[in-house]
């Protein structure tokens, strides 16, 4: 047999890449580039600072500010530097013009302010270097260019994040140390006190800019519970229109049922066609009854557009009452002629009580006698809808309902309790039922709406 050469060794696979050993200095370098992009992007747009105050003078302030600033630091510069430090009036005047006047920056570009005075700053302290008088005054920092920096780190914390401040602190706290460092015998060494200084200064800056901050998103998080309150009180009054949409409808909805039940009974001789059209009508209203149950759920969390139409009052209870008994329900009506001037809340609850009550005769005690009553103390307005047990001496008079949804009874008692009443219902012994309210009414002495007099005859 032929003979094969052994296959060739195979080498090892490769051992995977050992994690770098200097952590630390990778830390370093990518703190040193996050301090490096806080320090070349400002972290606000450049609106002027108080842009958003409500008066002109408040938003002209700052501008106002820098300008005396910058006013009152150049010539001092000049004079310190020329008179204490024994620099030439060019060379004095070129670095105060560098070291203050980039502070008129300070009210929109804090940071490129920054970006100039800080290297004037050290420039000056380089220049100092052969000076005889800096060996008995403060060096690296001259006194008016340290009051000048401390302005513009409060405006670094008025205006900048928190890694923005930390980068120009170090920065500033790095120049100082390595100047002194270079020079340890130049003059009265002052970088601690700028070091400690600026970071008070940062400090105040940069929470009177937390503290604003927070006030603005506490005025947006108002801004937002207003509008959940908006919502809220917008489904609170689509179930109001529910309501109303289940008072009006279902009570008329009901009385058309009636007749067109009762028409053959009432209406002696009529031909076949006539009753299938009847019997029809009334399917037709028992099946829009069955929608309207529907509908009205899904307008309790749905809702939709308010009517448009003026509500109605008390003076239309006697309308109520006649379409009522044109139904085939007896019924009565006590209400005082002179009952008037009532406030719309109480008129139109007391109309919707009596109008749900009697809804509720036609749909559960067909042929019910029924007595309404309207009267009223002065201080007090009192509906009462009592009935009788229902009729049932024939087919047409059977209920049309035998359970009820309750949203009527509901509906009476968010009117009553909206207007401060009472309301209690129940049924009789006899096996009627009895509906009565208690609305309170205001004091004589404050006038009604529908008591104003009107401004001319043609507005009554």
């Amino acid at each position: 047999m032929p003979s094969f050469p052994p296959p060739p060794p195979q080498s090892p696979p490769p051992a995977p890449p050992h994690p770098p050993a200097d952590g630390l200095l990778s830390a370093a370098r990518r703190n040193l580039r996050e301090f490096g992009q806080a320090l070349s992007r400002p972290s606000h747009p450049p609106t002027p600072l108080l842009a958003g105050a409500p008066k002109w003078w408040q938003r002209l302030l700052p501008y106002a500010v820098v300008l005396a600033l910058v006013a009152v630091l150049i010539p001092v510069t000049i004079v310190v530097l020329n008179h204490q430090y024994g620099l030439n009036g060019g060379t004095a005047g070129a670095l105060a013009v560098a070291q203050a006047a980039p502070l008129l920056m300070l009210a929109h570009r804090p940071l490129q302010a920054w970006w100039i005075i800080f290297p004037a700053q050290i420039l000056g302290a380089i220049v100092l270097f052969g000076q005889s008088g800096t060996q008995h005054n403060a060096w690296p920092w001259t006194p008016p260019g340290q009051i000048g920096y401390l302005f513009l780190l409060l405006a670094l914390g008025l205006r900048e994040q928190r890694r923005t401040l930390v980068a120009v602190w170090l920065a500033t706290g790095t120049a100082g140390l390595v100047l002194y460092v270079v020079h340890p015998e130049r003059g009265t060494d002052n970088s601690l006190l700028l070091l400690i200084l600026g970071a008070v200064v940062l400090v105040i800056g940069a929470t009177v800019r937390e503290r604003g901050e927070a006030r603005r998103r506490l005025a947006e998080q108002e801004t937002i519970s207003e509008a959940e309150r908006a919502q809220r009180t917008l489904l609170e009054e689509r179930t109001r229109i529910a309501r109303e949409l289940h008072d009006v409808v279902a009570h008329h909805m009901s009385v058309i049922t009636v007749q067109a039940d009762s028409a053959p009974y009432r209406l002696g001789g009529l031909p076949d066609e006539v009753q299938e059209e009847f019997a029809s009508i009334a399917a037709s209203a028992r099946e829009s009854l069955g929608e309207m149950r529907r509908l009205l759920t899904v307008l309790r969390s749905e809702g939709t557009e308010g009517e448009r139409a003026p509500q109605p009052g008390l003076d239309r209870v006697q309308q109520l009452v006649e379409a009522t008994v044109r139904a085939g329900l007896p019924a009565e009506l006590s209400l005082p002629a002179g009952l008037t001037g009532l406030p719309p809340l109480v008129d139109l609850s007391a109309y919707r009580i009596v109008q749900e009550a009697l809804a509720n005769v036609v749909r559960h005690a067909p042929g019910a006698r029924t007595r309404v009553s309207v009267a009223s103390d002065g201080t007090h307005l009192t509906v009462l809808v009592v009935n009788d047990p229902p009729q049932r001496t024939g087919s047409s008079l059977a209920p049309l309902e035998t359970t009820g949804t309750g949203h009527g009874l509901v509906g009476m008692r968010e009117r009553v309790r909206l207007t401060g009443g009472t309301l209690d219902t129940g049924p009789l012994p006899d096996g009627g039922f009895r509906v009565a309210a208690r609305l309170p009414l205001p004091p004589a002495s404050a006038p009604s709406v529908s008591s104003v007099p009107p401004l001319n005859p043609e507005d009554s």
